[in-house]
C-alpha cells in the first residue's frame, strides 16, 4: 500500500525503476483530492505508465527508458520517473462487510483515475498497464466499477491475480536484493490483503518464487472489521495472532525458519506501514524517500516504533509527520500484521522498499525480459471471517 505523491517534475535516473527524489509522502502525510496539475507535452521518445489501484490508494508512474547506465549489467533496469500521481481514494471502504464497492467509493477513485488519464495524455503515452488489486477482486459489483472506469475516463482496468500482484512487487523490489543470500521473504502489506513471497535467488537475472500466500487482511479491512483504527491491545494482539496461524501452513511447506537459523534469508518489506515506520525511526520532519528506501531496520526498532504509536491516540498520531490524517486509523492495523510475520519469521532485520508493484509493471513494459521470475505455488488460506473489537 505504498503512498506515493511525487511531483510532476522530471526525475533523474531510477535503479531497478526508482526516482532519487523526495515523493511529497510515501507513507508520510496522506494527499487530499486536489485538482489535477497538467504537466507540459512530452514529445521526444517512448514513455511509459503503469497504474495501481488498490484498495486504499489510486497510483500511477510515467517514466521513459533511461539508458545512461546500459553498460551496467545491474542498472538495465533503470528508468527515468517523470510525473507520478496518488490520491488515497478508499476504494475498497466497506467491502470487507458489504461484498461491494460503494458509490462514493466509486465516484472518488473515478475522479482520481480522470486525473491520471489527463497526465497520460499530456504525456503522450505510448504504452500502459491499469491494474486493480484486492477490492475489485473482492467485490461483487466491481463489473459495473470497470465499465464506469471505461466510459468516464477511457482507460481500461484489469484486475489482477493476488499471485501476479506479488510477482509485479518482487520485480520492483529486486535492485534491492542481497544477491549473496540464497533465499529472500517479501511481503506487501495491502489496504485489503498481505502477499508474502519466498524466494530462491538463483542469479541477479533469475528469481524463483519458491511459494507466494495471499492473506485477505490488509490495513482497510482490519481497520473496519475492528471496529475503527484504535485498536486496544487486546484487538491488536488478537490481530496479530490470526494473521500468523493463517501464516503456519506456508511455513510447514516451505521450512523457512530453518533457513532462517542457518542464515541464509534476508527480508524485504513493501508498503506504506514499513515505510512509515521507517520514517518514524528515523525521526523525519517530512517523509524522505531517499533516506527511507533501501533502509534497514532490526526487528527491536520495529517493535519500539510500533509500541510507542499503540500509546498515541488517533489525534497523537495523525500530528505525526510521516503520517497524517488519512493514514492515522490504519498505522495500527499495519503494525500488528507486521508483528505477526516478524514474530513467524525470526530474521532479526528488514530492508525497506519505498517501491514495488508499480515498478514492476514498468520493468515488464519497458524491459520485459531482463529479469526472469520462475512462478511458484499459490497457497490456499481460510475462508476470512471479520474480527471483531474487543
Amino acid at each position: 500500500m505504498t503512498n506515493d505523491r511525487r511531483s510532476g517534475q522530471e526525475n533523474g535516473p531510477v535503479t531497478g525503476g526508482l526516482s532519487a527524489t523526495i515523493p511529497q509522502g510515501v507513507g508520510g502525510p496522506a494527499s487530499v483530492a486536489q485538482p489535477c496539475a497538467s504537466p507540459p507535452p512530452c514529445s521526444t521518445g517512448s514513455i511509459y505508465a503503469a497504474i495501481d489501484l488498490g484498495t486504499n490508494n489510486c497510483r500511477m508512474l510515467v517514466a521513459r527508458p533511461d539508458q545512461s547506465l546500459a553498460n551496467n549489467p545491474r542498472a538495465r533496469n533503470d528508468f527515468r520517473v517523470i510525473d507520478s500521481f496518488s490520491r488515497i481514494t478508499r476504494l475498497g471502504e466497506g467491502v470487507s462487510g458489504s461484498g461491494r464497492l460503494s458509490t462514493d467509493a466509486m465516484d472518488r477513485t473515478i475522479d482520481a483515475l480522470k486525473c491520471c488519464a489527463d497526465k497520460m495524455e499530456r504525456r503522450r503515452v505510448s504504452a500502459s498497464r491499469q491494474v486493480a488489486t484486492e477490492a475489485c477482486r473482492r467485490a461483487v459489483n466491481c463489473a459495473e466499477f470497470l465499465d464506469r472506469v471505461t466510459r468516464e475516463t477511457g482507460l481500461s482496468l484489469e484486475i489482477i491475480s493476488a499471485h501476479e500482484e506479488a510477482t509485479l512487487a518482487l520485480k520492483g523490489c529486486a535492485a534491492l536484493l542481497d544477491f549473496a543470500t540464497p533465499y529472500a521473504l517479501i511481503f506487501d502489506i495491502g489496504g485489503g490483503s498481505t502477499e508474502v513471497l519466498f524466494v530462491h535467488i538463483n542469479s541477479e537475472r533469475a528469481l524463483a518464487v519458491e511459494g507466494c500466500i495471499s492473506l485477505p487482511m490488509g490495513v482497510v479491512t482490519v481497520a473496519e472489521d475492528c471496529g475503527g483504527g484504535d485498536l486496544c491491545g487486546r484487538t491488536y494482539q488478537a490481530v496479530a495472532e490470526r494473521v500468523q496461524k493463517l501464516l503456519e501452513s506456508f511455513e510447514a511447506v516451505h521450512a523457512i525458519r530453518d533457513k532462517i537459523a542457518s542464515g541464509v534469508v534476508q527480508m524485504i518489506g513493501t508498503s506504506g506501514t514499513v515505510t512509515t515506520l521507517g520514517g518514524l525511526h528515523l525521526g523525519l520532519e517530512r517523509y524522505d524517500r531517499a533516506a527511507v528506501d533501501g533502509l534497514t531496520l532490526d526487528f527491536e526498532a520495529l517493535h519500539a516504533t510500533s509500541k510507542s504509536l499503540c500509546n498515541k491516540t488517533l489525534q497523537q498520531r495523525a500530528a505525526e509527520p510521516c503520517i497524517g490524517w488519512q493514514r492515522a486509523d490504519l498505522m495500527l492495523a499495519g503494525c500488528a500484521i507486521l508483528e505477526a510475520i516478524c514474530r513467524m519469521w525470526p530474521v532479526g532485520r528488514l530492508r525497506v522498499a519505498d517501491r514495488g508493484l508499480r515498478e514492476g509493471l514498468l520493468m515488464d513494459l519497458i524491459h520485459p525480459a531482463t529479469l526472469q521470475v520462475k512462478p511458484g505455488r499459490m497457497h490456499e488460506v481460510p475462508a476470512h471471517a471479520p474480527l471483531r473489537p474487543s
